[in-house]
């Protein structure tokens, strides 16, 4: 039996251009001499804007403006009035994209209630090049970016929410910090070679500055020669002094090392004090990238990316970054949607015959969106069974590294997609998910953040899980306050109203209950 498809009544008509910034239905509402177009070619310190309608008609000659609060103000209130007196009944302001320095007039314009569009100069510059192909002139620009406006390149920014815009600045700062550690650590490995050669060696990179006692160590020991004299038990007893754990073993194949250490620079005293002023930054910026991640989960747990925590491999910090950089859920029609703005697909060179389509990832896109999804992507292929495997099917397919990172993140934008769109949880067959809200606790556990703030997000997240997530979420919870008290207040009674929330109820004393689920009730 051959099935029979349906034919689709309707027709989609496709236009030239990007659909955000498509205006041709409203200059046929109001006609083309009754629609204005305001370009505006922004610098760092002033801008020049004009003023023409639909045929390019211009009502205001290139005019240059400061950027301050007096000359911004002038400025769009004179667009109004040419706009009034000309008879221009619809209009849209098109800003080209100048790094940072453009928000000033996009955000007067946008104030004065200007439907306020962006220009990216790559568009502006492919529609200067054939009208003035040697010479680059401020007009010649406006001239560009009226047209790049015209054709549909005035792209309309859809409004995003103070949470999401404060998410995306903590989340770079944070990564700007990590970066900035980075070169530290780099920094201090290679003076610490100078004074003490081979030392660093004995550890692994990601071990000389976590988990090992080799930065306590080298503080107090900065020398062969003063390892040497300390020996096994000089060293010990200083770790014990400064409540530092370590084995034995460990420091003995210290002191091995420092018999057969090779003589330090002749500058050792000179860079054994530039790594420890180095250091001491170093520790500097871990608080400093600790207070962020806090931050970070103060902000996610507003929004619906916290339900990215029931994935095996997705933590905080990944799930906050992607948050940041993707915004609203609801600004995507599909995960194609997400993939296409972050650029997880190959470019393509056809012309007749010639089609090249397997080339590198493409150049244009939006980077920080696209790290975010590798990141994702990576965490997946370390952590997660399912995406784990993929990888090792595709490493024995002889596919490249980075071509596994993509095709991983283009799935795990399919996965993110499906659960923040639909506030859902990890459902993934044969692979289990982890809990929400222990996970959330356990990642301020390790931060060290207020036992307030931790049941505050906790309390925040809560709001976006999906009523059949209650009872599973409730279960290492419910373990958790069961466990003996500890300190004057402890975690499990700030948690008792959350898991009368989640449904599950805690064994004590009638009048604790009473008094607690009083309580609860009065919260809620």
């Amino acid at each position: 039996m051959v099935s029979k498809r349906r034919k689709s009544t309707g027709t989609k008509r496709r236009f030239i251009g990007k659909p955000n910034g498509m205006i041709q239905q409203r200059v046929q509402a109001v006609g083309p001499e009754h629609f204005g177009i305001i370009a505006v070619d922004c610098a760092k310190r002033r801008s020049k804007w004009m003023l023409c309608d639909f045929y390019g008609k211009v009502f205001v000659e290139p005019t240059r403006v400061e950027h301050n609060a007096g000359a911004l103000r002038a400025m769009t209130q004179h667009a109004a009035e040419v706009c009034k007196a000309e008879g221009i009944t619809d209009s849209i302001v098109a800003v080209e994209m100048t790094g940072i320095y453009h928000k000033p007039v996009y955000r007067a314009f946008r104030q004065a209630r200007f439907d306020t569009r962006i220009v990216h100069p790559f568009a502006s510059n492919h529609y200067r090049q054939p009208l003035h192909p040697d010479e680059k002139t401020d007009d010649k620009d406006l001239e560009a970016i009226f047209h790049a406006a015209v054709k549909g390149y005035g792209l309309a920014t859809l409004p995003v929410g103070g949470v999401y815009h404060s998410l995306q600045a903590v989340s770079r700062h944070r990564h700007n910090l990590v970066k900035q550690r980075s070169r530290l650590m780099v920094q201090i490995r290679r003076l610490l070679h100078q004074t003490m050669p081979g030392f660093a060696d004995l550890y692994e990179d990601d071990k000389l500055f976590y988990k090992s006692i080799a930065m306590p160590v080298a503080l107090r020991f900065s020398s062969a020669k003063a390892v040497r004299c300390a020996g096994v038990v000089g060293i010990a007893k200083h770790l014990k002094e400064t409540k530092v754990r370590f084995q034995t073993r460990t420091i003995e194949r210290i002191v091995a090392w420092s018999s057969t250490a090779v003589e330090p620079s002749e500058l050792a005293a000179i860079q054994t004090r530039q790594w420890q002023q180095l250091n001491e930054v170093r520790q500097l910026l871990n608080e400093q990238i600790v207070a962020a991640e806090q931050e970070m989960a103060g902000f996610l747990v507003k929004t619906p990316y916290v339900l990215l925590l029931s994935v095996t491999g997705i933590n905080v910090v990944s799930a906050a970054r992607l948050a940041g950089e993707a915004g609203p859920i609801e600004h995507y029609a599909s995960a194609r949607a997400i993939n296409g703005r972050a650029g997880l697909f190959p470019s393509r060179y056809q012309s007749d015959e010639v089609d090249h389509a397997d080339e590198s990832l493409i150049r244009q896109c939006n980077r920080k969106l696209r790290g975010a999804a590798t990141q994702v992507a990576e965490n997946l292929i370390k952590c997660h069974p399912y995406y784990r495997g993929l990888s090792e099917l595709w490493k024995q397919q002889n596919v490249d590294p980075r071509d596994r990172h993509c095709r991983t993140a283009n799935r795990a934008m399919r996965m993110v997609y499906q659960l923040v769109g639909g506030r859902k949880v990890w459902r993934g067959k044969g692979v289990d998910r982890e809990y929400l809200l222990a996970k959330l606790q356990e990642f301020h556990r390790l931060h060290k953040t207020p036992i307030e703030q931790s049941i505050r997000d906790m309390n925040e997240a809560f709001a976006w899980l999906p009523k059949s997530a209650y009872a599973d979420e409730a279960k290492p919870l419910a373990e958790l306050a069961r466990k003996k008290r500890r300190g004057l207040t402890h975690i499990g009674d700030l948690m008792i109203p959350l898991l009368i929330r989640l449904g599950i109820a805690i064994e004590e004393n009638p009048k604790d209950v009473e008094s607690k689920t009083s309580e609860a009730r009065s919260s809620d």
